[in-house]
């Protein structure tokens, strides 16, 4: 009598009920794909030609393969937190050794890397000072909390219109006599280190179609005159560009230790003059003062966009991603992790949404996969598997008991 096909029967189930006690285990894991067991039946005699009358002698666990499919996404409070909409892996970098993952729970280090649950670092793309992305290999991704650069103004646009009803101004311009001119806006420009400066520019009418504009720093005057004189179609109310050369270009000075002086154009395209009254419908200037990091954003191409003080953005880096062409091919390397093989193909990297990558979702986390009722489903057919198996050793046994008690 053989025992062989029982035993085998109870290890199988025995390892089927480890697979599926696995499962349940790690239901709330986040990013965790389930697993389900491979059998297949054993033939001593397999290669020795004993054709239909062969029996088998019972079954063992071919594999463990893991199930890649698509767990829901849930919504977190952690900017951090980034979900995979479709295929692929984070990759992740842990002294050097590189694994791959599904579980998005990451944050910051003390040294600004994003770094998940056991320290090792989310790689990706890193943008120089200028927040350009430099793509030539994947490297730890670090956020920087360095305060961004000003950034010196050097052009101002503004659009404005001049009221054609106001008299003429013979008396000479004076920054402090509100009768020397007719109207007035002012903005704010910035200087080599950052400094905000008040730029006033005033509009003078000094003959029928013909404005003189004068400009102020910091309440001081620009020049001894006017920076340029604005001329206008009295047919259609728009500047004549033939007789009117833009930009204006002045010097501003600065005490601030900043470079000096501050060169600024001064572009009117687009201001008119009509019979109503003086209006501003456009002000903008290119330079920003430094800026503090306040917070950062990742988009679904994986972009990390930070947010600073001065109401500037700028890229920070870039989240890389990695499939496999046989993703079953990985090995488990613990920690919600996986390990290239030969099987699985080497890593293609590449950002969210190109090839067969899916997208992030940023604030949010992939759940488990694991269908609980299905589990639990499972856990009962392998018990009874196993119950089964104990019967067929039980009855082996009374068949040898019975040959053994004959007389």
């Amino acid at each position: 009598m053989s025992f062989q096909q029982g035993l085998s029967g109870l290890n199988a189930a025995a390892k089927n009920l480890d697979i599926v006690g696995n499962n349940v285990a790690n239901a709330n894991t986040v990013g965790f794909k389930g697993a389900v067991g491979e059998f297949s039946d054993i033939f001593a005699a397999a290669g020795s030609g004993s054709g239909s009358a062969a029996v088998g002698i019972g079954t063992q666990l071919s594999r463990v393969a893991q199930q890649f499919t698509q767990g829901n996404i849930s919504v977190s409070s952690n900017p951090l937190d980034m979900a995979i909409n479709g295929n692929g892996f984070f990759r992740i970098s842990n002294g050097g050794t590189v694994s791959y993952t599904r579980n998005g729970q990451f944050s910051l280090d003390r040294n600004g890397y994003v770094v998940n649950a056991g320290g090792g670092r989310l790689t990706g793309y890193l943008a120089s000072a200028g927040g350009t992305l430099v793509t030539s290999a994947p490297t730890d991704l670090q956020i920087i909390q360095a305060d961004i650069a000003p950034k010196t103004t050097a052009n101002v646009t503004a659009g404005v219109n001049l009221d054609s009803r106001k008299t003429i101004i013979a008396a000479p311009f004076d920054i402090t006599d509100a009768t020397t001119y007719h109207s007035a806006t002012s903005l704010s420009v910035y200087d080599s280190l950052g400094n905000a400066h008040a730029v006033s520019v005033y509009f003078a009418k000094s003959a029928a179609n013909v404005w003189d504009v004068y400009a102020a720093c910091d309440g001081a005057q620009i020049g001894a005159g006017s920076v340029g004189t604005l001329t206008f179609d009295g047919a259609t109310g728009l500047i004549d560009a033939t007789a009117t050369t833009l930009p204006f270009a002045i010097s501003a000075t600065v005490t601030t230790g900043a470079t000096d002086p501050m060169p600024i154009d001064l572009d009117f395209t687009g201001t008119t003059q009509f019979g109503s009254a003086f209006g501003v419908n456009s002000l903008n200037q290119d330079g920003y003062g430094s800026g503090r990091l306040g917070g950062y954003s990742i988009s679904s191409d994986g972009i990390i966009q930070g947010r600073y003080s001065n109401g500037q953005t700028k890229t920070l880096g870039q989240v890389v991603m990695a499939n496999f062409t046989n993703p079953g091919g990985l090995e488990s390397v613990g920690s919600n992790g996986w390990g290239e093989t030969i099987k699985s193909g080497p890593a293609l990297v590449g950002v969210p949404g190109t090839g067969s990558l899916g997208s992030l979702q940023s604030g949010a986390l992939e759940d488990s996969n694991i269908d609980v009722t299905a589990e639990l489903v499972k856990m009962i057919m392998a018990q009874r598997v196993y119950q089964s198996n104990a019967q067929s050793i039980k009855t082996q046994d009374a068949v040898l008991q019975t040959l053994v008690n004959m007389r």
